[in-house]
């Protein structure tokens, strides 16, 4: 059974099991991986609560522990900010919580050669506390767009998404992507 912390926010707890279902088609109901969604939307904002810690992390854990006794084998949490506290999680469940980072970390390093510019677009909080940074800064070049697509581009974007205006937010974040693309990014993440 697969455990997923949702609601940070709860559109990308959904896309990622829409995500899940779609790759693991089968022909049977009984074919599709069995997994629980908890969409623990009432989680403290993880942008402005970097400096209360321990606030989000007590949530966090909350919702870990629901899914541990739930007989879930492993967890995930498709919210990249969220992932700042993903070790001090671990050392208070007894089930794995997989890195998102570490793991499209593993896979860029089998599909690009090392000192590739990969692009990354994310929220500022992910970027401030260097979630992906940590993996990638000894074989790769990092690089998120200016400070002013940021602004403009990227959080526009992730506005957007929230309140499932998903056509909107593709066209709002094309200036981003487009600037990575001219940076001759190999990658892009979208964190």
């Amino acid at each position: 059974m697969i455990g997923i912390l949702g609601g940070m926010g709860t559109q990308a707890g959904l896309d990622f099991c829409n995500k899940l279902a779609k790759l693991n088609t089968g022909k049977l109901d009984q074919q599709y991986p069995m997994f629980v969604l908890y969409n623990k939307s009432n989680t403290p904002k993880r942008p402005e609560n970097l400096k209360k810690y321990y606030n989000v992390l007590k949530a966090l854990v909350q919702g870990c522990k629901m899914l541990e006794k739930n007989k879930c084998k492993f967890i995930v949490m498709p919210c990249n900010t969220a992932h700042y506290w993903q070790e001090d999680i671990q050392k208070k469940i007894k089930i794995p919580l997989i890195s998102m980072p570490k793991e499209v970390y593993k896979n860029t390093k089998k599909t690009c050669k090392k000192n590739s510019k990969i692009g990354i677009l994310c929220t500022e909080a992910t970027l401030k506390t260097k979630v992906y940074s940590k993996y990638f800064d000894k074989e790769f070049n990092l690089i998120s767009p200016s400070q002013s697509l940021q602004i403009k581009s990227v959080n526009k974007a992730i506005r957007l998404v929230k309140t499932g205006k998903v056509k909107e937010a593709e066209k709002a974040i094309r200036p981003a992507v487009n600037q990575l693309i001219k940076l001759n990014c190999k990658k892009i993440i979208l964190g």
